[in-house]
């Protein structure tokens, strides 16, 4: 077995998956060099210090530290700085190997090849793998605007309130649409809060934004027909990525894989007053992005079982026809991104894998 089958083996411990096949070795070889593949293979998802890294590689201090720091600034492995001292940890496919790359915004032969690269691989497995079993690691976050008639609000629900706890926001482009390229939606939307996006700015491939710049960034996507999307956990938010059906990683497990725990939807669901309906088809024919509307005798219909509560027919209704009401039964959501990835890894059958990859 070669080194980059080695490593697909240890990504593949992750939640997020690497799925055997020739694409995703033929990727890994584009992103590490082998010298490269032979550091990363003494590494884990949790961060080690240079000299923790070299001593497991049999390397000296400083041609390690010249390496880590390469692969940090081709954005294929993480590198966090905490009082003076620089910690190295293992990125998983989604998000990481496949987004960080391509988020300067692409335009290279590379990016290039890597954008088809990944594209044939979620069509071949990476989809698939990604997707719950049946606990999805992302979910749905209705647009704010589409909550002002609901009377309960969970502070998880609120996009707006992601954001104002906030302690650093970056905002990066959607590697998505950098890479797919099937719509005109806008690319810089997507938003990592922490350490992760303190690490995008610092590595060029991100810009750091004031809440009141992301407030605004959100109106932006919301405006253009963007799906909020967030990790499926209520504690805290790492990042909001702003989804389009066509381009996506997380709505294409539905719209092209039909997978059926691809993302959680929300916690709501659309409904139509069907005497405030002047059956303009705004809904149907340009904010649904799951084709869940449909006209019938020149009114607007839901199809609940394709409804993700996403919101966005409702602020874009011209009579507010359109409105939101709890699911029956509502969505399950992890209390924190632990209790999420403790789930999702027994789920998958890789709870022992991972941890002893932790431990190493």
């Amino acid at each position: 077995m070669d080194n980059y089958e080695k490593f697909r083996e240890l990504i593949d411990s992750h939640p997020s998956g690497a799925p055997k096949s020739k694409i995703i070795l033929e990727i890994l070889r584009i992103l590490f060099t082998e010298e490269e593949i032979r550091v990363a293979l003494t590494m884990s998802f949790k961060g080690k210090g240079v000299e923790e890294i070299a001593k497991s590689a049999n390397l000296p201090i400083e041609e390690t530290s010249r390496m880590l720091e390469s692969m940090a600034d081709k954005m294929v492995i993480y590198c966090r700085e905490k009082d003076g001292r620089k910690t190295y940890a293992l990125l998983p496919t989604i998000p990481g190997l496949f987004e960080f790359p391509l988020m300067t915004g692409g335009g290279t032969a590379e990016a290039k090849r890597l954008g088809k690269l990944w594209e044939e691989y979620h069509a071949e497995a990476l989809g698939v793998a990604f997707c719950g079993n049946p606990t999805p690691l992302m979910r749905v976050i209705p647009v704010e605007k589409s909550l002002e008639s609901v009377t309960t609000i969970h502070p998880y629900e609120e996009v707006a309130g992601f954001v104002e706890k906030a302690t650093y926001i970056a905002v990066t482009n959607c590697a998505c649409r950098v890479s797919i390229g099937k719509c005109d939606k806008p690319k810089e939307v997507c938003m990592i809060f922490g350490p992760f996006g303190e690490f995008l700015v610092q590595r060029k491939h991100a810009r750091q934004v004031t809440k009141m710049e992301a407030l605004e960034i959100l109106n932006i996507a919301e405006r253009a027909g963007l799906v909020h999307t967030s990790n499926n956990s209520a504690d805290r938010a790492g990042m909001i990525c702003n989804c389009c059906p066509c381009c996506c990683t997380v709505l294409r497990g539905k719209t092209q894989l039909n997978h059926p725990y691809a993302f959680s939807p929300s916690r709501f669901e659309a409904i139509v007053k069907s005497d405030e309906c002047i059956g303009c088809s705004v809904c149907a024919d340009e904010r649904c992005p799951m084709g869940a509307i449909e006209m019938i005798d020149d009114k607007a219909s839901v199809q609940v079982d394709k409804c993700i509560g996403c919101g966005l027919c409702v602020s874009g209704c011209p009579t507010s026809a359109m409105s939101l009401v709890e699911r029956d039964p509502a969505p399950e959501i992890p209390a924190t991104a632990q209790e999420l990835g403790i789930k999702v890894l027994t789920e998958k059958g890789k709870l022992e894998r991972y941890l002893s990859i932790m431990q190493k």
